[in-house]
């Protein structure tokens, strides 16, 4: 497996695209309950390629991605092949940025010395939806992308 199984809930979700990727391999529902049945192991393969091909599509189309913990946010503009990055870091250490306080904290401290940001850009050394990937397990989100084109809009002025 390239990346990793979908949840429970998300295979719920994408219940007709899973169906929709049997039926490209001529498999049906009498068909696919049979393979659980006798041949576990071929039903594990089929759930784990459905899972790749959906992670495929979902990092392919990634742009921007958001990490918050309580004294950094890290916001990232995913390119071909490079991504980047706005660090967000508070110098005080009683805030949490994971309240909705923390984040007015934020927003009414942003340009004083209290917050340290730094802005950089990092070519991707492995494969690019790899690298998003690898981002996602430590984390960060999809985001809109809001909050970096913001913060970046400010910093370019």
């Amino acid at each position: 497996m390239k990346y990793t199984r979908l949840t429970k809930e998300q295979f719920e979700e994408l219940h007709p695209e899973f169906t929709n990727f049997l039926a490209t391999q001529s498999i049906d529902k009498a068909e696919w309950d049979k393979i659980k049945t006798e041949k576990p192991e071929v039903a594990e393969q089929e759930l784990d390629i459905f899972s790749d091909l959906i992670w495929e599509g979902v990092l392919s189309k990634a742009e921007y991605l958001e990490h918050f913990s309580k004294n950094h946010i890290f916001l990232f503009q995913c390119f071909e092949t490079e991504v980047k990055s706005i660090v967000l870091k508070s110098l005080v250490p009683e805030v949490d940025f994971l309240t909705k306080d923390g984040l007015q904290w934020l927003s009414d401290n942003m340009f004083t010395e209290t917050i340290e940001m730094k802005v950089g850009k990092k070519v991707f050394t492995e494969e690019r939806n790899a690298s998003i990937f690898s981002l996602i397990q430590q984390g960060a989100f999809l985001s809109d992308g809001q909050l970096f084109q913001q913060i970046n809009s400010i910093i370019e002025s």
